[in-house]
C-alpha cells in the first residue's frame, strides 16, 4: 500500500513538471550569447505630474548574456556572466537644449572614468530554479555601481508557475506573487513586506505624519524558455496626511528586450560554482544581492556654522510669526543631523541671547545621538537664571517626533541630578511622562529607562505630601496615559484638593473608552453628584465631560437631565448648553442623550429654562477630504459673574486618526471679595487664584500662575496692564518623515518630508472694579512651513522634486464680563485673521561637474478672515455689550 502511494506521488509531480514544461526558471542555452538592450529610467515629480514635465534620467546600454557553468545534475542550477556596455545617459523626457543637463556630455564625463569602467566590468549571477542564490561581483567597487549591477541581475530572476514566495533581490528580502499565463510572467513585489537593513524614522503621530503607496510590477515575455522581455515600473508616493495634495512621486522603470543571439563561449568545467568563480578571477566575491548603503557627499555645501551665520536673521524672535522663521528652522534641523557635536556647540556658543531659544529648539529637535549630547553639554540645570533656555529644550524633547529611550534617560539623569528651577524640576517630570507615552506607542514600554520611569512617575503621587509635587506627578502620569495610571487617577478623582480633582478627571478624558471600566463609572458619578463630599463647580463640571465622553448609559444620561435644576445657578446653565451642545453637534452621546429626553420629567421647560452666562459650543473650524478640524469653547461662571474657567479645544481627525492639537484652560478663584459677593456652595474657603494651563499637540504643558493668595492678587492688580502672559512661544517639528527607498533598478531615492511651527501662545486676564468688568485673552500666533523632497542621487548625478507650502495665521479667544447687573453680560469672541497661503514646486536636475537645471513654480492666495459662530445667544449678548461699552 506505501508503495502504490509513492508511485501515485511520484507520477503526479512528474505530470506537473511536464505540463509546467519541466524548468522551474529561464534557462540558458550552452554556447550561445544572448544580447539584450537595457534602460533603466528614473523620474520624480509632485503625485499628479506627467512624464513630460518630471525630473531624473535614463541609463541606457548594451548588455552580453551568457551560460558560464550548469549543474551537470540540475538544469536549473545554472552561472550566467552578463556585461555592460554602450553606455548613455540622457534625460528621462524630452528637453529643450537650454534645460537639458545633459548637453554636450557622454557617459564618461557624466559618470567618471573610474565609474564607467567599473560599470562595464564583467559580473555574475547563480540562479537555481529561476531564484539569485549568489551575485558575483568586486568588492572594490563603488556602492552605487554594484547596485545598478544588481538592479539589472535581478531582472533574471522570475518563477515559470503561478504561485507567491518569498524572494531576495536588490530592493531586499520580499514578498513575491507570480501569475503565469501562456509565454507570459506577471510578477507583482508586495514593497510592504519588503526587508532592508536601512530604516528610517516617522512621526508618531497619524494625522501629523505621511501616507506611502507603493507598487512594484514586472512582465516577463517568454521564448524558448528564456526572457525575451521584461518590462518592470515600480512607484513610490508619499503624501502628508493633513494636506495630501502636497504629494511626491519616484517612478522608476526598466526595460529589458533581446535583440539577438550570437555563438557563445563554451561553458567552463566544475565541480560547483564558487570553484567556477574563483578559477575566472580570484578578486570575484559574493558581495550579496541586496543592495547596500550608498553615503552620498555634499560637495561644496556650507559647514554647519556657515549655514547658520546665512539664516540667523530669520530666527530673531521679529521673524517668528512669519513663515520664513519655520522655513529656516527645517533647513537648520537637516544641516545639524549632519554635524558632529564640536560643530554644534559651535554654533551653540555663538548665538545672540534673543536667537539662542531657536537654536536650542533646532538642535534638540534634530535628535541625534550629537545634538543630544551638545545640548546637555551647554546647559546647567543647577543654574536657574537658564530657566528660559531649560524649558525650550525640555519641551522640544516633549514633542520630539522619534524620541528613543537615550533622551528619556537623559531627562532622568537630570532629573535625578540638583536642579536650580523649581518649575523646571516639574517640567522635566511632565515631559518625561510624555516621552513614555510616545516610547510605548512604538512597542518600547518594556524598555530599562521606560520601566524605570513608569516606576517613578506611578509611585510618585503617593510619595508625597507636597501638593505642587502631587500635582506634578499627575501632569506626568496625564501625558504618559498608561492605563497602569486609572486606578490612581480615579482615586485621586475624589480627592479633597480641588487640583487634584481636576488633573485626574481631565487626564481620564484622555483614554480610550475601552478603559472607562464600571468602576470608574461609578467613582466619576460620585464626583458630579456630590454623594461623599461638596466638590467644586468645575470639577463636577470635569465629572460631566468624561461621563459624556465615555460611551454613557442610559441611566447615567437620565441622571444627568434630573440633576438640572437642582445645580449652583451658572452650573445649571453650564449643564444645559453642554446638553444641547453634544445632541446639536452630533456627537457618540448624542443618541442616547435623545433617548433619555423623551421622559418628560427629565426634560421639561422647567429644567430646560434655566437663565446664565455659562456656555459650551463646538463647531468646525476646517474640513476638507484630508483633514476635519473642530473647536470647542465651554465657559463656567460663578454666580456672581467671575470667570470660574474658560477652556478653549481644537481637534484635528484624518482617516480615523485624531490630535489634539491645543488646550487652553484660563481658571479663577476666590475673587468673589473683590465685589463683595458670596461664593457658591463649596466654595467658600478657596485661595485667591488665576493661572492657565495649555496641552499642545497631546503633549500637557507645564500651568502658568497668574497670581496666587489675596496679596498676590492685590500687588497684580495695581501693576495689572492688560499685557498677555507667555505659555508657549517656539520652534516645533510637526512632521518629520525620513526614509530610503530602495528602487527595484539599484537606484536609491530619498524621501525627506518636514513640517516646522513658529508658535506664540499667551493669555492674560484683565480686571476693573471701577467699571466692573473684567476681559481674559488668549491669543494664538503660528507660522506653518511643510516642506517634502525627493531625491535621487548617485554621487555623479542628482535629480529631485520638492513640494512644500506655508501660511502665517492667528487665532484669538476673548470673553468679556460685565457684572454690574444680574443676570450679568458675557461676549465671548473666537476670531481669525485673514491669512495668506502659498504652495511651491521646485525640481532640480544636477551633476558633479557642476551643472544644473532647476525649474519653479508657486501659488499664492489669501485666506479671508472670520469669526468663528457660536450661539445666538452669545451673539445677542456681544451686541449689548459693546453697546453699553461704546
Amino acid at each position: 500500500m506505501l508503495t502504490l502511494v509513492v508511485f501515485l506521488l511520484c507520477t503526479a509531480s512528474s505530470v506537473s513538471a511536464s505540463a509546467k514544461g519541466g524548468a522551474a526558471g529561464p534557462r540558458l542555452n550552452n554556447n550561445q550569447l544572448y544580447k539584450f538592450s537595457y534602460t533603466a529610467e528614473v523620474l520624480v515629480d509632485r503625485a499628479r505630474g506627467s512624464k513630460e514635465g518630471s525630473a531624473g534620467y535614463r541609463i541606457s546600454s548594451d548588455v552580453d548574456v551568457n551560460l558560464v557553468w550548469r549543474d551537470p545534475s540540475s538544469k536549473d542550477d545554472q552561472l550566467i556572466q552578463l556585461a555592460i556596455s554602450n553606455v548613455r545617459v540622457e534625460p528621462v523626457s524630452h528637453r529643450s537644449q537650454k534645460k537639458n543637463v545633459f548637453r554636450g556630455s557622454t557617459a564618461k564625463s557624466v559618470l567618471g572614468e573610474t565609474n564607467l569602467a567599473a560599470l562595464t566590468k564583467p559580473f555574475f549571477v547563480h540562479l537555481k530554479n529561476g531564484k539569485a542564490k549568489a551575485f558575483y561581483s568586486y568588492w572594490a567597487e563603488p556602492a552605487t555601481i554594484k547596485n545598478l549591477k544588481r538592479g539589472l541581475a535581478s531582472l533574471l530572476q522570475v518563477q515559470l508557475n503561478t504561485g507567491k514566495v518569498i524572494e531576495n533581490d536588490v530592493s531586499g528580502r520580499c514578498t513575491v506573487e507570480y501569475k503565469a499565463v501562456k509565454g507570459q510572467v506577471t510578477r507583482t513585489k508586495i514593497l510592504e513586506t519588503c526587508k532592508t537593513a536601512e530604516t528610517g524614522f516617522t512621526t508618531h503621530s497619524e494625522v501629523l505624519g505621511v501616507n506611502r503607496k507603493s507598487s512594484s510590477v514586472t512582465v516577463f515575455t517568454l521564448e524558448d524558455g528564456f526572457i525575451r522581455s521584461a518590462m518592470a515600473e515600480e512607484m513610490h508616493s508619499v503624501a502628508v496626511n493633513t494636506r495630501r495634495s502636497l504629494a511626491a512621486k519616484v517612478v522608476s522603470r526598466q526595460t529589458l528586450t533581446l535583440t539577438g543571439t550570437g555563438a557563445g563561449p563554451l561553458e567552463a568545467a566544475g565541480k560547483d560554482v564558487s570553484g567556477v568563480v574563483k578559477s575566472i578571477d580570484a578578486k570575484l566575491a559574493a558581495v550579496g544581492i541586496v543592495a547596500e548603503k550608498v553615503k552620498t557627499q555634499c560637495k561644496g555645501c556650507p559647514s554647519l556654522f556657515e549655514h547658520w551665520q546665512a539664516q540667523q536673521k530669520q530666527l530673531e524672535p521679529a521673524s517668528l510669526s512669519k513663515a520664513i522663521a519655520p522655513r529656516s528652522f527645517l533647513a537648520l534641523i537637516q544641516t545639524i543631523r549632519k554635524a558632529p557635536k564640536d560643530e554644534i556647540l559651535k554654533v551653540l556658543k555663538s548665538a545672540s541671547k534673543t536667537s539662542l531659544p531657536q537654536v536650542v529648539d533646532a538642535v534638540t529637535s534634530s535628535q541625534t545621538a550629537a545634538s543630544l549630547d551638545a545640548m546637555l553639554e551647554f546647559l546647567n540645570f543647577t543654574d536657574a537664571k537658564g530657566f528660559v533656555l531649560q524649558e525650550r529644550f525640555l519641551y522640544a524633547c516633549g514633542f520630539a517626533s522619534h524620541p528613543n529611550e537615550r533622551m528619556l534617560q537623559a531627562l532622568l539623569d537630570i532629573s535625578n541630578g540638583k536642579i536650580g528651577s523649581t518649575v523646571i524640576k516639574e517640567s522635566v517630570v511632565i515631559i518625561m511622562g510624555a516621552l513614555v507615552h510616545k516610547l510605548c506607542q512604538k512597542g518600547g514600554c518594556d524598555l530599562p529607562t521606560v520601566v524605570q520611569v513608569k516606576k517613578l512617575i506611578l509611585d510618585g503621587p503617593g510619595s508625597t505630601q507636597d501638593e505642587s509635587k502631587v500635582q506634578m506627578y499627575l501632569l506626568a502620569l496625564k501625558n504618559s496615559l498608561l492605563p497602569e495610571a486609572i486606578p490612581i487617577f480615579t482615586k485621586y478623582a475624589e480627592s479633597e484638593v480641588g487640583a487634584y480633582n481636576t488633573i485626574a478627571l481631565t487626564a481620564l478624558q484622555r483614554y480610550d473608552v475601552k478603559f472607562m471600566t464600571d468602576e470608574v463609572k461609578r467613582t466619576v458619578s460620585r464626583v458630579y453628584h456630590q454623594n461623599r463630599r461638596i466638590y467644586e463647580k468645575i470639577v463636577r463640571a470635569a465629572a460631566a465631560d468624561v461621563i459624556l465622553s465615555s460611551n454613557p448609559s442610559y441611566m447615567e444620561v437620565k441622571n444627568l437631565l434630573l440633576s438640572i435644576g437642582n445645580l449652583p445657578h451658572e452650573m445649571n446653565k453650564y449643564m444645559l448648553s453642554k446638553i444641547q451642545d453634544i445632541v446639536r453637534f452630533q456627537m457618540p452621546a448624542s443618541k442616547v442623550i435623545r433617548q433619555a429626553m423623551k421622559d418628560m420629567i427629565s426634560h421639561n421647560y422647567d429644567r430646560f429654562a434655566k437663565v446664565g452666562s455659562s456656555s459650551a459650543f463646538s463647531g468646525f473650524m476646517a474640513q476638507s477630504d484630508d483633514v476635519t478640524s473642530t473647536y470647542s469653547l465651554d465657559i463656567l461662571y460663578s454666580g456672581s459673574g467671575i470667570l470660574r474657567r474658560s477652556n478653549m479645544n481644537i481637534y484635528g481627525t484624518s482617516k480615523g486618526a485624531m490630535l489634539h492639537g491645543l488646550q487652553v484652560a484660563i481658571e479663577a478663584q476666590g475673587l468673589e471679595s473683590l465685589i463683595a459677593a458670596t461664593p457658591d456652595e463649596g466654595e467658600e474657603n478657596l485661595d485667591s487664584f488665576a493661572g492657565m494651563s495649555a496641552l499642545l499637540f497631546d503633549v500637557q504643558l507645564r500651568p502658568v500662575t497668574f497670581f496666587k493668595g489675596y496679596t498676590d492678587l492685590m500687588s497684580k492688580m495695581f501693576s495689572m496692564t492688560g499685557d498677555p502672559m507667555n505659555v508657549v512661544k517656539g520652534l516645533i517639528l510637526l512632521t518629520d518623515h525620513s526614509e530610503v527607498i530602495q528602487l527595484q533598478s539599484g537606484l536609491k531615492a530619498s524621501a525627506e518630508f518636514q513640517g516646522g511651527l513658529a508658535i506664540d501662545i499667551s493669555g492674560g486676564m484683565e480686571m476693573s472694579l471701577w467699571y466692573r468688568e473684567s476681559k481674559t485673552s488668549i491669543n494664538n500666533r503660528g507660522a506653518l512651513v511643510v516642506t517634502g523632497n525627493v531625491t535621487v542621487d548617485m554621487d555623479f548625478m542628482r535629480a529631485g522634486v520638492e513640494v512644500s507650502f506655508e501660511t502665517e495665521t492667528s487665532l484669538d479667544f476673548i470673553t468679556t464680563v460685565q457684572f454690574s447687573e444680574y443676570p450679568f453680560l458675557v461676549c465671548i469672541q473666537m476670531d481669525k485673521t485673514t491669512f495668506p497661503f502659498s504652495e511651491f514646486l521646485t525640481k532640480y536636475e544636477s551633476l558633479s561637474s557642476g551643472k544644473n537645471v532647476v525649474s519653479r513654480k508657486s501659488k499664492k492666495q489669501l485666506v479671508p478672515g472670520s469669526e468663528f459662530p457660536l450661539n445666538q445667544e452669545n451673539s445677542n449678548m456681544c451686541k449689548r455689550v459693546f453697546d453699553s461699552s461704546w
